[in-house]
């Protein structure tokens, strides 16, 4: 089902959805159904699957020479969704992204999502890979997530890349778009961030899916201001439960967010990294229950593919 149809027919209630990584190369699917299980008997309404895009490798030839080499550490996102929607009957939802791909590789992938009944895309850029200091598009890919959403909202429209092409196919996918309560960390401002937000949303993303956030006032002044701009469709808020000391000075560095004085006195207060999960999802029970009071579409966690803190959470919480 579509996640705009099932926001507009749940009548005000919360669902519950989570994002899992797909399994390292060589690993197999026993890896994401032993983190799910637990899960699905929850009410469990939709599963992102994270896209890995590819990384880069030098290989030594000899003579001084060098080979590149591509190797994806995390394939098998297309595959996964359809192992997914087969064993739970619950739907996924793939990332698409524009890094790594050009368009008629979207084309292609769309194709197949369409063929395997996938109705839902989350439609992003994607990070720059390691080696390259800023995001670069491939060749004949695209450089923002607006002119993906475009690609995928003419596919919907039965417009392919080749305009020979007649009685084409009209794929039926509802787009989905990311968004940032804190703003982008490359964007310079928020105003700015919210702009751009605008013009994804004008290009056909019907849904909107924060990155993580730790305090719920950002979100709320987050979502007010959306409005003001005009930005009608669903936002819906995305929580991670803190599950190391380490984490309070990665993640505001890597995801540009902020973390409230409260909760940074509380994990230093914290003896053992045992200490810092049970602290985190703590917090983020108390982020759930607030945002829940307050009518949000759905909650969206970011599992990194651990069910444990999530189960304890959702329990809380439902």
């Amino acid at each position: 089902m579509k996640v705009c149809d099932k926001l507009r027919e749940n009548k005000g209630k919360t669902l519950f959805s989570i994002e899992i990584l797909p399994p390292l190369k060589g690993e197999n699917l026993q890896t994401i159904f032993s983190h799910l299980d637990p899960l699905v008997e929850h009410d469990l309404s939709f599963i992102n699957v994270t896209y890995h895009r590819e990384e880069f490798y030098y290989k030594e030839m000899g003579h001084g020479f060098l080979q590149r080499q591509v190797i994806r550490k995390r394939p098998g996102t297309v595959g996964i969704c359809a192992a997914i929607q087969n064993k739970y009957g619950i739907d996924a939802i793939p990332h698409v992204l524009c890094g790594g791909f050009s368009k008629e590789d979207t084309e292609n992938l769309l194709i197949d999502l369409d063929f395997l009944g996938i109705e839902n895309v989350l439609a992003l850029r994607g990070d720059a890979v390691k080696s390259e200091r800023y995001f670069q598009a491939e060749e004949d890919g695209h450089a923002h997530a607006e002119s993906l959403i475009l690609q995928i909202k003419a596919m919907n429209d039965g417009k392919y890349l080749n305009d020979y092409m007649q009685n084409t196919n009209k794929t039926q996918f509802c787009i989905g778009a990311a968004c940032y309560p804190e703003k982008h960390a490359e964007s310079p401002s928020l105003e700015q961030d919210i702009h751009y937000l605008k013009q994804k949303v004008a290009a056909g993303a019907e849904y909107l899916v924060t990155q993580m956030f730790f305090d719920n006032k950002k979100y709320f002044d987050f979502v007010a201001r959306c409005r003001k701009e005009g930005i009608s469709i669903p936002i819906i808020p995305g929580l991670k439960p803190l599950t190391t000391m380490r984490q309070i000075n990665v993640l505001p560095q890597q995801f540009h967010v902020d973390l409230p004085d409260e909760l940074v006195r509380e994990v230093v207060k914290c003896s053992t990294n045992a200490d810092v999960k049970k602290l985190g999802i703590e917090w983020c029970i108390e982020q759930s229950k607030q945002l829940r009071a307050a009518g949000v579409p759905m909650l969206h966690y970011y599992s990194m593919g651990k069910s444990d803190e999530i189960k304890q959470i959702v329990t809380k919480v439902w």
